[in-house]
């Protein structure tokens, strides 16, 4: 998957996936050889969980902090530190937009470079750093932090990576930077905005049904109103699940905080079974079950 399409997922968790809670820090710089309304030709935002809690622009060329939380906890010195590198990332990334716009023969139009780094954390302390970038939507390079070395995505990426592979001092502070500095940073923005990024809300579910193609009922499932994103929903007929018949319109924020997501099931309503929405989240100390009928 292109980290073009990773992007426009920021904040999505897997739907069927485990209820234990992770963790994240993830920084994300944007160019544009095309600037337009809106649309800074450099940004650099950064992301706790779900939170923007800072960002930076060519437009502004200040990084300031997003929330009342880190900017009540964090001294500004910090914020004057990190604006001075910013501006040297926005320098360095105008280079290699040239750079890359050359390299391809992409003389003319719109074209970006994107990256995202940062740290994830699980409940049981599974610790994981990453750096990988992409031009025009296709993976480039990816930061391989046991060898401190470069993946390349295709031919044209191998010559920078050749490049950024002898450049022992920066591999080795990307390394220190993901595994020693990310954790810390994000543990301590964990506990500042903790009344956030910690809380627990517990999701309402509602089951309703529509008539379908062929004499066919589809079965949906709404489920609103719970916080962290991490969910499980699925259909159950008789009491075994149906996952593989179910379709998911995926994790949408609802606007108050909180998020919200739909799964729906085609049945035969000729068959005669008892069907039931099936709801896991740490909010719950059991599991939520809506029927149906």
């Amino acid at each position: 998957m292109a980290l073009a399409l990773r992007l426009l997922l920021l904040g999505a968790a897997a739907l069927h996936g485990g209820c234990s809670r992770l963790h994240s820090t993830r920084i994300y710089n944007t160019v544009v050889s095309e600037p337009g309304p809106g649309l800074p030709w450099y940004s650099a935002v950064g992301y706790v969980d779900d939170q923007l809690f800072v960002d930076y622009t060519s437009e502004k060329r200040r990084v300031e902090p997003h929330t009342a939380w880190m900017a009540r906890n964090v001294d500004p010195q910090h914020w004057d530190e990190q604006t001075w590198r910013a501006r040297r990332w926005q320098a360095w990334f105008n280079a290699s937009l040239n750079t890359l716009r050359e390299l391809y023969n992409h003389n003319k139009g719109f074209h970006v470079i994107q990256t995202i780094y940062g740290c994830d954390l699980s409940e049981d302390n599974v610790i994981q750093g990453f750096y990988q970038d992409s031009y025009d939507g296709r993976d480039f390079l990816t930061f391989d932090k046991e060898t401190m070395t470069w993946v390349a995505a295709d031919i044209g990426a191998q010559i920078t990576k050749k490049r950024w592979d002898i450049e022992i001092g920066d591999n080795q502070r990307w390394k220190r930077y993901l595994e020693e500095e990310c954790i810390p940073w994000l543990r301590s923005s964990l506990e500042y905005g903790k009344e956030t990024l910690q809380r627990k809300v517990r999701p309402t579910a509602r089951v309703s049904d529509r008539s379908s193609h062929d004499g066919l009922t589809t079965l949906s499932c709404t489920v609103r109103g719970f916080y962290p994103q991490d969910i499980t929903v699925t259909w159950l007929k008789n009491g075994e699940s149906r996952q593989q018949e179910t379709y998911s319109e995926g994790i949408l924020p609802s606007g108050d905080g909180t998020y919200q997501t739909w799964v729906t099931m085609e049945i035969d309503p000729k068959i005669k079974a008892h069907y039931s929405c099936h709801v896991e989240h740490e909010s719950l100390l059991e599991p939520l079950s809506v029927s149906w009928g």
